[in-house]
């Protein structure tokens, strides 16, 4: 196909729509911009689901080879980082799907009664007056052990939790990424932070100065 005088403009002057109408032509330059743009994207919140760098160097791979071939498909009617980060959690899923999430998921159901409100909108983990995680100062300590609980979480559970408490994505698109009910996604969700409030409450006992 012949690329018209408007699918020749500069890749980076153009904007997200613009870009992907140009690459769906066969303008490699514009996809080689996509992937410039997506690339840190797609490795942060692939390693954030994995927990490992080979893991997420090879998921950002992945992604974009599948971006590459189904970006005809790619309608405009979702964001176009909403249907990168379908992409991404399928291929980061795809590798190790379901492991030990039977046996977790008994004991997270435990955990949505927890004494939690059933409303995804309060950060149950890290609770602050102002209700944002940002406003609490983590340590490099509370990191490693809230890093050490995500990776207890099943890959289900974790990337519902990275995309509402992490990314700050809506239910609405964390449920459409996972193909999940409203009601799903706000259930694990809850399950998962229960889990890691569980997780982090000896650290924060002892150290109530970070809720201060």
């Amino acid at each position: 196909m012949s690329i018209s005088p408007v699918n020749r403009r500069v890749p980076r002057l153009l904007a997200d729509d613009a870009l992907i109408e140009q690459a769906k032509t066969g303008d490699h330059r514009a996809f080689t911009e996509l992937v410039r743009r997506y690339e840190e994207t797609v490795y942060r919140f692939s390693f954030k689901i994995c927990r490992d760098q080979d893991k997420a160097s090879e998921t950002l791979q992945d992604t974009f080879v599948n971006v590459f071939r189904k970006l005809d498909s790619f309608d405009g009617k979702a964001k176009f980082s909403t249907w990168l980060y379908t992409i991404v959690t399928n291929n980061c899923l795809m590798k190790r799907r379901r492991r030990k999430s039977d046996e977790m998921e008994e004991s997270l159901e435990a955990y949505d009664h927890a004494h939690l409100p059933h409303d995804d909108t309060q950060h149950p983990v890290l609770a602050t007056s102002a209700g944002d995680p940002a406003d609490v100062v983590i340590t490099k300590e509370l990191r490693g052990i809230l890093d050490a609980a995500m990776e207890k979480l099943p890959e289900d559970y974790r990337v519902v939790f990275v995309m509402r408490d992490i990314e700050g994505r809506s239910t609405e698109e964390t449920a459409g990424v996972l193909g999940l009910s409203i009601e799903a996604t706000k259930s694990r969700l809850r399950r998962a932070r229960a889990f890691l409030r569980d997780q982090l409450h000896p650290y924060i006992t002892a150290h109530p100065e970070v809720m201060s």
